[in-house]
């Protein structure tokens, strides 16, 4: 288990409370003082639009509301309040408003890499550590540097526009200017981290048929060294295609790959000055990246991206909900093969410096990362609910042992937020903070929903709709709905979708992912309510949809309500339909060492879905399980295990390869074999 797994790792557990009040969803927790309203990003680009485009706009909902409205004015005036670097205007803002299609900028031509180097300036452009390596500063000057010199030696193999490269590479510096190196030519990165085994990665990369892979010897994690070279010759020999291969030991500093060019024989080239490189001219449009959905149904969709729309998206997102300034410096715990490392890296768009961390979240110390938001005097830090239930199970309380004076906001994100998980905070690490919960996806690369700096912060409420992205929830008819939970949907373009699905022919894969339930309008495949304060609540996966007596249930309501159960360590729900039209709703727990599901264990368990919710909460059988199936980033695999339990050959329903526990997997094929007839037929 890699990074990205053990932050989200199977060993959720409940937050006490025992030394503190109950927090209610939608209890105050932070409300801004009037300075840092004032210094807002938000207020000032509202200032903004009053002096250059004469909007008067009252406050964040009026501001959102005109973002989602007058699409080409919000998106045109962001291109130039960022001022973005293009060798070529844009003819207008919004050639076609259709979705799927939507034809953003068009005559434009310009380079996302271009646009991060032009943040250059004298300093750090970015912190790093691993276990392997001390916290240090790489400079700007020295990093783009690197970046010339690895991209004019691309060139030189032969790499051009629109070709795949590839990496199977650690959250490092290294990483990030083999990404800027590529996309400064034109060329499409993709990346892997290298805790992905070869199956994995090949899933992923093999896609592709990348032109150059750039990769490790190994990692150290947890202490322990992880030797990867047998791996590496696997996924290189089954990448067609592959022209150059190139190495940075990392494990090892002084081995080498056979056939691999090495990492420090590449930069020890000649030299090339900023004013001899040429960036890569290419259309708003033109690929820059592809991110690969989890894959826990079939192979990983590839999902591409363009230069112009993560571009803009990643600005937008960094400075107005996350209120980055510049020399504001972002930790977020994440691996390169999620997509919070395409935006960590890209964070210098907004101005910022951002922390990589290769390693452990609990080793040599369980706060370690905490060490680190005080060593780098990180601005903003990025953890997730699961992460806060350890820490506070763990008793640990950095407002006491760390300095964090320069800490001035927390993201959390990669699962439904508590509000015993952000109150943590304000108990646990200081009270004048900004704790801001969000959810988006790797489908655009973005948030859909997330921080406002200028509004309170409320108990399990993500703050508000991002800007620029009109997103509702839908009833099962497609109309609008508040204080219902319905289907998470965006129903106006945003220039961050996909492009479309690398090999996908006639975009038919995309349009059945996104577009074939509303015609036109994009379905996410959340649950998904607003309140109406316009407060946002993400309830989990729709497809994964709890359908009791005609009311529709988010499992995150299930799963808040067991981690106060004591003796529940994990679980995972699932609805079954039945062919007379009803439904089995058996629950699965992994339970704490030396706990046992008794009558009194079970007993509770039905006893607080009941007291906390309804009586349509409570399943219809409880199981215990050795472990819950995880994605390698964490989530819950509750749309495959519903797949087996239906009679889904397991490797039709789920991608071991994409697991961060794939014996997990074993108790539900056995389970479905064993006992489906009698629990799915007598009840």
């Amino acid at each position: 288990m890699y990074a990205s797994a053990l932050l989200f790792s199977q060993n959720d557990s409940m937050i006490t409370a025992a030394t503190h009040p109950p927090v209610r969803e939608g209890d105050v927790l932070w409300t801004p003082g009037a300075e840092r309203i004032a210094h807002a990003n938000v207020t000032l680009f509202s200032l903004w639009l009053k002096q250059h485009r004469g909007l008067e706009l009252a406050d964040y909902p009026a501001l959102w509301r005109w973002s989602v409205t007058d699409l080409e004015g919000f998106w045109g005036a962001l291109w130039d309040y960022f001022g973005v670097r293009a060798s070529q205007p844009y003819e207008r803002v919004l050639g076609a408003r259709t979705m799927p299609g939507a034809d953003w900028f068009p005559g434009s031509r310009l380079n996302y890499a271009e646009n991060v180097l032009k943040q250059a300036r004298p300093g750090a452009a970015l912190l790093h550590m691993s276990e392997t390596r001390p916290l240090a500063e790489t400079a700007w000057e020295d990093l783009a540097a690197d970046v010339r010199v690895l991209a004019t030696e691309l060139r030189a193999l032969g790499v051009r526009p629109g070709d795949c490269v590839v990496a199977w590479m650690p959250n490092i510096p290294e990483t990030m200017i083999a990404m800027l190196a590529s996309t400064a030519i034109g060329a499409v990165w993709a990346c892997c981290s290298p805790d992905f085994g070869a199956r994995g990665a090949l899933d992923r990369l093999a896609q592709l048929d990348p032109t150059v892979l750039f990769c490790v010897d190994g990692y150290r994690y947890g202490g322990k060294e992880y030797d990867r070279r047998d791996e590496l010759q696997r996924i290189r020999g089954e990448l067609r295609g592959l022209k150059h291969v190139i190495h940075l030991p990392y494990l090892r500093k002084d081995g080498s790959v056979e056939g691999a060019t090495p990492w420090q024989e590449v930069l020890a080239r000649a030299p090339v000055s900023a004013a001899e490189f040429r960036f890569e001219q290419v259309p708003f449009g033109h690929p820059l990246w592809i991110l690969f959905s989890s894959g826990t149904t079939g192979l990983p969709k590839p999902i591409v991206h363009g230069h112009g729309g993560i571009l803009l998206e990643t600005q937008k997102n960094g400075i107005f909900h996350f209120d980055l300034h510049p020399r504001d410096r972002l930790f977020f715990f994440t691996t390169t093969g999620w997509m919070l490392w395409n935006f960590v890296a890209s964070s210098p768009l907004a101005g910022a410096i951002p922390v990589l961390y290769d390693g452990h979240p609990a080793f040599p110390q369980p706060d370690i990362l905490w060490k680190l938001v005080q060593d780098a005097r990180a601005t903003l830090f990025g953890a997730s609910p699961t992460y806060v239930e350890q820490l506070a199970r763990a008793g640990i309380v950095p407002g006491d042992r760390y300095d964090l004076d320069a800490l001035k906001s927390v993201t959390l994100a990669g699962s439904p937020a508590t509000p015993e998980s952000m109150a943590w905070f304000y108990r646990n690490v200081k009270q004048d903070l900004w704790v801001a919960n969000g959810s988006g996806g790797t489908d655009c690369c973005t948030g859909f929903v997330g921080g406002v700096p200028t509004l309170p912060v409320r108990a399990g409420e993500i703050q508000a709709p991002s800007l620029g992205v009109s997103v509702k929830a839908f009833n099962e008819r497609g109309e609008s709905v508040i204080d219902e939970v319905g289907e998470l949907v965006i129903t106006e373009p945003m220039p961050s979708m996909p492009l479309r699905f690398w090999n996908d022919d006639g975009d038919r894969r995309y349009r059945e992912t996104y577009f074939e339930d509303f015609p036109g309008v994009w379905r996410h495949g959340d649950f998904f309510k607003i309140n109406a304060r316009g407060a946002c609540f993400v309830l989990g996966r729709s497809d994964a949809t709890l359908n009791r007596h005609g009311v529709r249930i988010g499992t995150a309501e299930i799963y808040r309500a067991l981690m106060q159960v004591p003796g529940v360590e994990d679980a995972l729900i699932v609805n079954l339909d039945l062919p007379d039209g009803g439904f089995f709703m058996p629950l699965f727990v992994q339970l704490d060492p030396g706990a046992v599901l008794d009558d009194a264990l079970a007993a509770r368990i039905r006893e607080q879905l009941r007291r906390e919710y309804t009586p349509r909460h409570v399943p219809d059988k409880i199981y215990a399980v050795p472990s819950i199936p995880r994605t390698l980033t964490g989530k819950r695999m509750e749309v495959p295990v519903r797949r087996i339990l239906m009679g889904v050959p397991a490797d039709k329903a789920a991608n071991r390869a994409a697991m961060a526990n794939p014996e997990a997997l074993d108790y539900f094929i056995d389970y479905a074999a064993r006992q489906s007839d009698y629990d799915l037929h007598a009840k």
